[in-house]
């Protein structure tokens, strides 16, 4: 967070507080050179034990100040802290915030629903890792009519490559890359992937790296995979 916050400062723009959960704050940052145009959301840190996706975030950041103070970028460096610092998937509390984003009363994602209410979105990167990964996938959600982008993303991975099981998660993949229209139905509740697309994100893209893999390689991964999308949109 110190990084970030350097960061933050060097682009002008404020470090913002979204909550504080024991003692502890969550942060998010916006740049708005373009503030008339939907912004480009980012986040990471949702599960604490997937500790390069924060990394690549931050290292991505880091890399590209001048495209930031371009363009419009929302972005939430780590929404579980307490996780990352312990290296669990849950919370503070022992729960899994990806469960949770379709709950306003949850002290995490409540205050994240009601700063994104009414926000318009170009694209939503959320990015994970995975224990059980051979490889970089990713989810896609698409409206109707839209081209699918992942595959051409995921080819641009080329730090670590796709993940080649034909069925990932129970869901059907093809060069790592599973495509939705339709939402599941079977969830114990709502990811943020699923919430931003119904905040009417036009399109969202969860990433996944290897979390058993090389970390510096995880990392740059995760750089490609944003900048592979920023390149596409």
């Amino acid at each position: 967070m110190a990084r970030w916050r350097d960061l933050a400062q060097r682009l002008g723009i404020k470090l913002r507080v979204l909550t504080v959960v024991e003692g502890v704050k969550i942060y998010w940052l916006e740049t708005t050179a373009e503030v008339h145009k939907p912004a480009v959301y980012l986040s990471s840190g949702v599960h604490g034990d997937e500790a390069a996706a924060a990394w690549g975030l931050l290292v991505w950041a880091e890399e590209n100040e001048a495209r930031m103070r371009a363009g419009h970028f929302l972005i939430f460096p780590c929404l579980n802290p307490h996780g990352l610092r312990l290296n669990t998937r849950v919370d503070h509390r022992g729960l899994d915030i990806n469960r949770r984003f379709h709950l306003e009363e949850d002290e995490i994602c409540g205050p994240w629903r009601r700063l994104m209410q009414g926000r318009a979105l170009k694209v939503g990167l959320c990015l994970h890792e995975d224990y059980d990964s051979h490889g970089c996938y990713l989810y896609e959600l698409g409206r109707k009519g839209q081209s699918m982008l992942g595959d051409r993303v995921l080819a641009e991975v080329k730090t670590i490559a796709a993940d080649p099981r034909k069925s990932i998660e129970g869901s059907r993949a093809k060069d790592g890359v599973i495509f939705r229209r339709k939402m599941p139905t079977d969830l114990p509740g709502l990811p943020e992937a699923i919430v931003l697309y119904e905040l009417d994100c036009v399109r969202t893209l969860t990433f996944e790296t290897p979390s058993e893999f090389a970390f510096e390689s995880r990392v740059w991964a995760q750089v490609e995979f944003v900048n592979a999308v920023l390149s596409e949109c």
